[in-house]
């Protein structure tokens, strides 16, 4: 038992293990939205769209969170105006600000030597370097992000599961889209500090879809991918720990393995002959009042 909790004796490791956990519960209630929308791709190319704001704010000396913002926010802001071309689908948009984003921040970290020594920290994190500073900082923007998802919970399920129906509601679904976009932008842009800008995803997408097997609801798919997440940094820790390898890919990889054991797990106990489960239900009103819970369809808006 004692060779278990050794790793937690280390208080930078209990510090990584807080600071994990709040971007797990982050990740994974932004996520859920993000996943049960089809949105994975544009999670990855804002997750991508982080480093030229990154590389900028630290050739100026300013704040490399503020920086990540920003740049997240202009490729949020550029696959919507892009998007309104009809010609031009919303693939085609994230596609497009992934390559121009991804690509501006490789130019200008080439033409910075002083940043390419902290470029690996950038992409990939170092969790096990993060203060209470930064753990102060994330659990502000985590119930800053919770709270905005929980007032918008009712415009987003209308948006994602009857978006004609949300219109005639007034609950205004590109309203809805665009918090959602925000939430993702801020959820992006706090975490990297700590799983890096090409390991965020996975904790942004990988519990929420292993929760996705089991729940049937939108609450509790964010409810058990939190608790997915959380596990997973507790054991990307504890593995790397022993291992001696890089904790945040770590955390990353153990979170995407989390779904494939989810998905045969469930394979396993589905009894045969069994019907497919449906996907999660949302409490979407006929009137502006709740009523009734109304199955989602196959297809997301």
């Amino acid at each position: 038992m004692e060779w278990i909790l050794e790793p937690l004796g280390a208080s930078f490791v209990q510090r990584a293990v807080l600071a994990g956990s709040l971007v797990a519960v982050l990740c994974a209630v932004v996520g859920t939205w993000v996943v049960v929308r089809g949105m994975a791709f544009l999670g990855d190319a804002m997750s991508h769209g982080l480093l030229p704001g990154i590389a900028i704010a630290s050739l100026l000396g300013g704040n490399l969170l503020l920086g990540a913002a920003l740049s997240a926010a202009a490729t949020a802001a550029g696959v919507a105006a892009i998007s309104r071309n009809r010609r031009v689908s919303q693939d085609t948009a994230i596609g497009l600000l992934f390559v121009a984003m991804l690509s501006l921040g490789v130019i200008i970290v080439s033409a910075s030597g002083s940043f390419a020594v902290d470029l690996t920290g950038t992409l990939f994190g170092d969790v096990l370097a993060v203060g209470m500073e930064d753990v102060a900082l994330l659990a502000a923007v985590g119930c800053l992000v919770l709270a905005v998802a929980a007032l918008s919970h009712r415009a987003l399920a209308a948006a994602t599961f009857h978006p004609q129906k949300a219109a005639s509601l007034g609950l205004r679904p590109r309203l809805a889209h665009a918090v959602l976009l925000g939430m993702v932008t801020v959820a992006v842009a706090a975490s990297f500090q700590v799983v890096g800008t090409l390991l965020v995803f996975g904790l942004l997408i990988a519990p929420p879809a292993a929760a996705l097997v089991w729940a049937r609801s939108v609450r509790a798919v964010m409810a058990l991918g939190s608790l997915i997440g959380v596990a997973s940094v507790v054991a990307g820790l504890w593995i790397s720990w022993y291992a001696s390898t890089a904790a945040g890919a770590t955390i990353a990889l153990v979170a995407a393995l989390s779904y494939f054991a989810s998905a045969l797990c469930h394979a396993a106990t589905r009894p045969t002959g069994s019907q497919r489960r449906s996907p999660p239900a949302a409490v979407v009103p006929s009137t502006p009042h709740p009523e009734k819970e109304t199955r989602a369809p196959h297809h997301y808006a």
